[in-house]
């Protein structure tokens, strides 16, 4: 085994900290980072240079300095997006999300060809087969969470969406269960029972509740949970971290929306593009594309401990954020709602760092 090899094995048992408790120490890596991350992938194989006698080292960035880049990354994603849906006026979720993903396809790309970010694409072996069943399918619950969730902001306040989230491991938990992946126990039953009751009192607390948008984001949950299982099922416990799986699955998910578009935005969004400029377009795709950048060196220098409560602070921070930026009033029986979710959250975190 190389020692580039052994460096990506000692990144990824680091990251366990959002799966499933009962999953295998591979299934951890698979679910692990997808619930607080939000963009896509596809493959290029690429030859070995034969002038090159060792392998690139991938850079590396301290926990101190990475983990503040991270969270404001991740926070000026959701926060530029509703800014361009809500503020701009641009409604187009559909045509946003094509346009990251086809950017993300590019950057990967010229990322693959000019740094060692994704070296880890050579260790995957994409075949004709595995592409048809696994990846297409993938793609298309990939895609349809992306649209789903972008769409929720144009109903829903960022601060009531983020307590929202708090539910995506309630779904990936009952998904799991379903497929046999993971077997219920009486603490999972609690921690199932905290956020499920902590969202559902947020909920009640909300002045501004849509019934459309709440659909939609549950239908997004949904759709993000049945992705992270079936990455398991159909993947068979094969790692990728956030950028090869961005090199994978960006293009194939663009290539779904764009087939899409027609039948949702139409032209629509093509008459306004004029008006939003290009610096609001470009930016915003890099903003995004950045994030998937920052969760690679996120992975690699915090522990799941350190992963775990980062994400909950990002949450917090984003909430309180969106209450001032965007004026989202958040009340007391919200705050007590979240509080609870988010006590069940971080025990699901941290009994899947246990296992």
């Amino acid at each position: 085994m190389t020692s580039a090899q052994d460096e990506k094995h000692t990144q990824l048992a680091k990251v366990e900290d959002v799966a499933a408790p009962g999953f295998s120490p591979e299934q951890h890596q698979l679910v692990r980072e997808d619930l607080e991350i939000d963009d896509s992938e596809e493959a290029s194989m690429l030859p070995s240079p034969v002038v090159a006698q060792t392998p690139r080292q991938k850079p590396k960035l301290t926990a101190a300095i990475i983990i503040p880049i991270w969270i404001v990354l991740s926070s000026s994603v959701i926060i530029y997006n509703n800014y361009l849906y809500n503020t701009l006026h641009f409604r187009y979720p559909v045509f946003v999300v094509t346009w990251h993903l086809t950017f993300a396809a590019i950057g990967t790309r010229i990322l693959q060809r000019t740094t060692p970010l994704l070296d880890g694409v050579k260790d995957v072996s994409m075949s004709k087969d595995m592409f048809l069943k696994s990846i297409l399918p993938i793609g298309f619950l990939f895609s349809g969470s992306l649209i789903l969730s972008n769409t929720a902001y144009l109903y829903l306040s960022v601060s009531y969406i983020q307590m929202l989230k708090a539910f995506n491991a309630v779904a990936v938990l009952l998904v799991s269960w379903t497929f046999r992946i993971s077997e219920p126990n009486r603490k999972l039953a609690l921690i199932v029972l905290m956020i499920s009751s902590g969202v559902a009192v947020a909920s009640g607390g909300e002045l501004k509740f849509n019934m459309f948008g709440f659909i939609v984001q549950a239908a997004s949950v949904g759709f993000e949970a049945a992705r992270l299982v079936m990455i398991e099922i159909l993947l068979h416990g094969l790692k990728m971290d956030p950028l090869v799986s961005l090199h994978y699955y960006a293009p194939v998910c663009a290539f779904l929306n764009l087939a899409a578009l027609p039948f949702t935005e139409g032209l629509a969004p093509f008459f306004e593009l004029a008006r939003i400029g290009p610096f609001i377009l470009i930016t915003n795709a890099a903003v995004a594309f950045l994030l998937n950048v920052a969760a690679v060196f996120l992975v690699g220098a915090a522990s799941g401990l350190v992963l775990t409560l980062t994400g909950v602070f990002k949450d917090i921070l984003l909430i309180t954020g969106s209450t001032l930026i965007f004026g989202s009033t958040v009340t007391a029986i919200q705050v007590f709602g979240y509080s609870v979710a988010l006590g069940g959250l971080v025990m699901f975190k941290l009994t899947g760092n246990k296992k």
